[in-house]
């Protein structure tokens, strides 16, 4: 069954994959976006074997390794005396577990690569600066030309306007949890970070991760603890009184790792939203994905991934099905809110584990200690050997 004029409402990471999973399974694809010009903002990300195989097969792995650093672990660390609790091989050994590579590359590298494909492609006609409302989608279609669509894909993010769409979709609620971003020069990072691998540093009710960028010149660094709501926010630039904020939830840890918090250039802090278990669609043709859907907070590092995943697995579903479209939208749903259930209850155990305190803290660092790290890998196939449906 093909869905005819498909439109997508949003062009970022989700958007540009869905357009790019529809125009190779033979659809025509209309992308709009409110933005005059694409700049992600951020800085890393992590694209783990379940996300970078879909952009293989899409014909992107070459651009994707020239971006991307594969190191050979994540490592588990205490944040408190630097000590190494364990690591999880990655490199070459996740390859061959997994069939995918596993790396960790800038936001906007990921975007404009989707985006090239995208404009290389004549099925996909990508519509910027288009200011819209959920109610205005008919009007949206007539100042561009199109018909009325038959599947309105909302890829439009946690504070989506295709969610108005959606009736008993649920808004964004905010987990209390905000994500200080900041990028350092790798040679000032060296007392305390490993340049080459992926470290997660723990520590009571705080945790730390810190990779390299730009093939190692830079360290992302991305530090989660509590923090305020500030309302329908994407982020919010550091103000006069936040440093000390930050440095205060951080303040028994190592002071090398504190030194690099007082010394970094100005921060963005992303607020932690996420969207519960409430509809994805409306049984007339619209649907939400990414985190317009199901946004999670980033304790598995598995929104884009989960995004790139919904894409192509819609795409899947609409090009193979043989029933009428909300049945086929039905069946897709079902099956996805599965795999999003499981990475959402990941999510949370890992918050648990990485902020745990006291007694609980010493015994995860035991735990942790005596499993091989083959094992530990193990834990995750489920989540990084998942084959999307069609790939």
């Amino acid at each position: 069954m093909a869905a005819q004029n498909i439109l997508i409402v949003g062009a970022g990471i989700a958007g540009l994959t869905t357009a790019l999973a529809f125009a190779r399974s033979g659809h025509d694809v209309d992308i709009v976006e409110q933005a005059a010009s694409l700049s992600e903002v951020g800085a890393g990300l992590q694209i783990s074997p379940n996300a970078s195989r879909i952009l293989i097969e899409f014909g992107l792995g070459e651009a994707m390794l020239a971006a991307m650093t594969c190191p050979k672990q994540i490592s588990l660390v205490s944040g408190q005396s630097l000590r190494k609790i364990t690591h999880v091989p990655c490199g070459d050994f996740a390859a061959r577990r997994w069939g995918a590579p596993y790396g960790v590359m800038h936001r906007a590298d990921l975007q404009a690569l989707l985006l090239t494909a995208v404009e290389a492609d004549n099925r996909c006609r990508l519509h910027l600066g288009q200011r819209f409302e959920a109610g205005g989608i008919d009007a949206l279609g007539d100042q561009l030309g199109i018909a009325r669509p038959e599947l309105i894909v909302g890829a439009d993010g946690v504070w989506s306007q295709i969610r108005g769409l959606v009736p008993g979709a649920l808004p964004p609620r905010f987990s209390g949890q905000v994500a200080w971003r900041f990028v350092l020069p790798v040679e000032t990072t060296r007392r305390a970070v490993d340049p080459d691998n992926v470290t997660a540093f723990l520590g009571p009710k705080t945790h730390l991760v810190a990779y390299p960028l730009e093939h190692g010149a830079a360290i992302n660094m991305v530090a989660i603890t509590k923090g305020k709501d500030p309302g329908q926010s994407w982020a919010e630039r550091e103000g006069p009184a936040d440093r000390g904020e930050l440095l205060r939830a951080f303040g028994d840890w190592h002071p090398d790792l504190t030194s690099l918090l007082r010394q970094a250039p100005e921060m963005t802090w992303w607020p932690l939203f996420g969207v519960a278990d409430g509809r994805w669609s409306n049984d007339a043709g619209t649907i939400l994905i990414g985190d317009a859907a199901h946004a999670m907070t980033p304790f598995a590092a598995q929104g884009a991934a989960m995004a790139i995943e919904d894409g192509y697995e819609l795409a899947q579903a609409i090009s193979q099905g043989s029933g009428e479209l909300a049945r086929t939208i039905a069946e897709y749903e079902a099956r996805r809110r599965v795999r999003i259930g499981r990475a959402r209850q990941r999510a949370a155990f890992n918050q648990f584990a990485y902020h745990a305190r006291g007694p609980v803290q010493l015994g995860r660092d035991l735990v942790l200690a005596l499993r091989k790290p083959e094992s530990l890998a193990a834990d995750l196939d489920w989540l990084y050997g998942y084959r999307a449906a069609g790939s």
